[in-house]
């Protein structure tokens, strides 16, 4: 629908995105492992730490010469895991666009807790839509799907720049075309039960992200923008009284 590009929103309370940076570097990490070796690597990497809803739900057994980690912990190995080089940078772009700032709400720990358990949510509600599947859910669309709700919450009225149809730079107050993006996932989650796209793992990132963000941001963070948050170095200079100067 669209691809994000830049937003117009300064950090405020850290200096360096460094969760975020991490993040990145790591599933592009994972992703030279495993798409840039024979694809029997690749093959075997998405069986072994990707998210099987029936192998999670003891339904069905993951033959054991596959077996890289125990079957819990795919609920998060799962979103390091793209085998798709566009699929990887479009989620790992719009990482780059909104994680900042929800960093910056956040704090860095927190930043990465709240990443991790929107990939839980993404993958227990893709379980919930199709509980008897034995296809293994890759990708870090779940969780990267909870950081757009957090900064849905956090920041609709800044400005972002947005490509339309891939080549239309435009620029846009964020919650028009993240309106649009939310409501595309929960519209076709109804139409698009049996696609290779799991409509189930975005909504599942998106309700978790909506709700972790109210209780995970720091104390004092403003929801939709409501006012204007100065960086704490303009606060320090801001609160400082000015005196007129002396004239000679």
């Amino acid at each position: 629908m669209f691809v994000p590009i830049h937003d117009v929103n300064a950090l405020k309370y850290i200096r360096v995105q460094y969760v975020t940076f991490g993040l990145i570097a790591m599933n592009f990490a994972v992703w030279a492992l495993t798409a840039l070796t024979p694809a029997a690597v690749g093959e075997l990497a998405a069986l072994g730490l990707g998210f099987i809803p029936a192998v999670a739900s003891k339904a069905a057994v993951l033959d054991p010469s596959l077996v890289i980690v125990p079957s819990d912990l795919t609920y998060i190995t799962y979103a390091f895991i793209h085998l798709d080089f566009w699929h990887l940078a479009s989620n790992m772009l719009f990482l780059w666009v909104f994680g900042d700032n929800v960093e910056d709400a956040l704090g860095h720990l927190r930043f990465l807790i709240f990443y991790l358990l929107c990939a839980v949510a993404g993958a227990i509600f893709h379980s919930f839509v199709t509980p008897g599947s034995e296809g293994p859910l890759i990708g870090a669309s779940g969780a990267i799907s909870g950081i757009v709700a957090a900064y849905f919450i956090l920041h609709p009225r800044v400005r972002l720049w947005i490509l339309v149809f891939f080549r239309i730079p435009l620029p846009l107050p964020a919650f028009i075309p993240l309106t649009l993006w939310l409501a595309q996932q929960f519209i076709m989650l109804t139409l698009d039960l049996d696609g290779m796209v799991s409509w189930g793992a975005h909504v599942g990132g998106i309700i978790a992200g909506a709700l972790l963000v109210l209780v995970m941001r720091r104390k004092g963070v403003p929801l939709f923008d409501r006012r204007v948050v100065l960086p704490k170095a303009v606060e320090v200079r801001a609160s400082v009284p000015s005196f007129p100067r002396s004239q000679s």
